[in-house]
C-alpha cells in the first residue's frame, strides 16, 4: 500500500448539512491529522484475507466453533474523519463493505430504538408482554426487559440457532455474571444472548431486521445500498405465514453487518446529533441518550454502545467519546459529541493510537446553545 495515499476523492464531501454553524476546519490542526490517518493506513490487520482462517484463529470457544454464518473476507485498513458533518480525511476505500463483527450490536441497538419510537418497545417492560418466544416463557424469561437484552444484564441461560450461552468464552474474559442470578444482576457480553434480542425484536416487529434499518435509518441518512445485515445459514422463523430470516448480532459464527465506513459514519453523525439528520428527527433524542446511560453493573457499556466516560474502555481517548466496535476495536465507530467528531476504522491496528492522535488534532468545539453536552 502506498501510505501517502491518505487523501481520496471523498475528502470534503459532505454527509449530512442539518443545522451545521461552524466551519469543519476550524480548531484542526490538518497536518497532525494527515499523520494520524497515514499511520492507521499503514498499521492493517494481518491474515484478514482468509476470513475462515482468520476468525478460526480469533474464537477461544472450546466447543461449537463451527462458523455457520457467511463470511466476507478483508481488504485491508480503511476508514474516514467527519467532522461537521464532513469528511476530513479518508484512508484505503471507504466505500468498501466489510464485516462489522461486535459494532453490529451497536446498530441493532439502534433498530430496537425504531420500535421504542413507535410505542412497540419499553424498555423496563418484561419482553414475554409483546413477544411470544418460549426462551421467555420460564420463570427467568419472564423476568428479562428489553434494556436487560440491550445491556447485555439478562444471565439468560439456553441455546439458541445451535449455539449454548455457555460456549461463548467473551462471557467469562469480561463478565460481572453472577451465575443463576436474576436479570439485571450481572453483566456478560455473549453473542448467543445478543442473537435472541435480534430474535425478539424480529418477532416485536413482525419484519425482517434490514428492511427496517433500510427504511428508517439508511435511506434517511442518505446510505448506500452497499451495505448488508447476515444471519446464520438456518436462523429463520415462520412469521404470519412467511419464512422470515433473523440476522445475527456479530461475528463470532459469521454473518452479523457489512457496511462501508461511509456509511458506518453516517450511523455515527446521526447519533452525535441526536438523531437528527438534516432537519428531521429520524430516532428520538431520548433514546440516543438511552443508548448513552450507564449501565449499573458495567457503568462503561450502555444500550450495546461502550462509554468512555471514566476512560476505561481507551484510556487514551477523550472521555467524551463513545463508541460500537468490534474484533477487539478492529472495526471501530468513535463518536464525540464534544469535538462534534466521527471516526470510522475498519481492518486497522492500534486504533486506540488513531483516536488519540486524531484527538489531539481536533480541538473541543464551544458549546452550542441548545445542545447537551457531550
Amino acid at each position: 500500500m502506498d501510505v501517502d495515499a491518505v487523501t481520496s476523492r471523498y475528502d470534503g464531501e459532505v454527509l449530512e448539512n442539518g443545522d451545521r454553524t461552524q466551519d469543519p476546519w476550524e480548531g484542526v490542526d490538518a497536518a497532525a491529522l494527515a499523520r494520524a490517518v497515514r499511520a492507521q493506513a499503514a498499521r492493517p490487520v494481518a491474515g484478514i484475507d482468509d476470513m475462515a482462517s482468520y476468525l478460526a484463529a480469533q474464537v477461544s470457544d472450546a466447543s461449537h466453533r463451527e462458523v455457520i454464518g457467511p463470511l466476507l473476507d478483508g481488504q485491508g485498513a480503511g476508514g474516514v474523519v467527519v467532522r461537521a458533518g464532513t469528511v476530513l480525511a479518508s484512508w484505503g476505500d471507504p466505500t468498501r463493505a466489510e464485516m462489522a463483527f461486535s459494532a453490529t450490536k451497536s446498530v441493532l441497538s439502534l433498530v430496537a430504538g425504531i420500535a421504542y419510537d413507535d410505542g412497540a418497545l419499553r424498555l423496563d417492560e418484561p419482553v414475554s408482554k409483546t413477544v411470544d418466544l418460549p426462551e421467555f416463557d420460564t420463570p427467568h424469561g419472564r423476568a428479562i426487559t428489553w434494556r436487560h437484552l440491550l445491556d447485555q444484564t439478562s444471565q439468560w441461560e439456553g441455546e439458541l440457532w445451535s449455539k449454548p450461552t455457555w460456549v461463548d468464552a467473551q462471557s467469562t474474559r469480561e463478565g460481572t455474571e453472577s451465575a443463576g442470578g436474576p436479570p439485571g444482576a450481572g453483566w456478560a457480553y455473549n453473542d448467543v444472548r445478543v442473537n435472541l434480542t435480534a430474535l425478539a425484536l424480529t418477532v416485536l416487529l413482525r419484519r425482517p431486521l434490514p428492511d427496517v434499518l433500510r427504511e428508517r435509518v439508511m435511506a434517511p441518512t442518505g446510505a448506500s445500498d452497499g451495505w448488508s445485515w447476515h444471519g446464520y445459514d438456518h436462523a429463520v422463523i415462520a412469521l404470519d405465514g412467511a419464512e422470515v430470516p433473523v440476522v445475527s448480532g456479530g461475528a463470532h459464527w459469521g454473518g452479523g453487518l457489512w457496511i462501508s465506513a461511509l456509511d458506518l459514519a453516517r450511523i455515527g453523525r446521526l447519533c452525535l446529533r441526536d438523531g437528527r439528520w438534516g432537519g428531521r428527527q429520524v430516532v428520538s433524542r431520548r433514546w440516543i441518550e438511552e443508548l448513552w446511560t450507564p449501565c449499573p453493573v458495567k457503568p462503561e457499556y450502555g444500550l450495546s454502545w461502550w462509554l468512555n466516560d471514566h476512560g476505561t474502555v481507551w484510556p487514551r481517548a477523550p472521555r467524551t467519546g463513545r463508541c460500537a466496535r468490534g474484533n477487539g476495536g478492529n472495526h471501530l465507530l468513535w463518536v464525540d459529541p464534544a469535538r462534534d467528531l466521527v471516526i470510522a476504522s475498519r481492518w486497522g491496528s492500534e486504533v486506540e493510537r488513531l483516536l488519540a492522535e486524531v484527538s489531539s488534532a481536533v480541538r473541543p468545539c464551544a458549546p452550542q446553545p441548545g445542545r447537551r453536552p457531550g
